[in-house]
């Protein structure tokens, strides 16, 4: 069973471990540092992708399910 789920998993909970971190970090730049993630660190990370508009194309997204869940 995997650690993490970009569904139910909580933005402050993969940023809280530093290899869930630099996955986010490299495939979605700037999303941990952007003005608003405080205010998103409740919320599972896959919601905040989804209200991000479609910055993060699929094949990104698919990317970051699989790595995430690796861990």
């Amino acid at each position: 069973m995997a650690t993490y789920d970009l569904e139910t998993t909580t933005v402050g909970e993969l940023l809280a471990d530093p290899r869930a971190r630099a996955i986010v970090d490299e495939l979605a730049p700037g999303l941990t540092s952007h003005p608003m993630i405080g205010f998103a660190k409740g919320m599972p990370l896959a919601t905040v992708l989804t209200m991000a508009g479609g910055r993060v194309d699929p094949a990104t997204l698919d990317q970051l399910k699989a790595r995430i869940a690796a861990l």
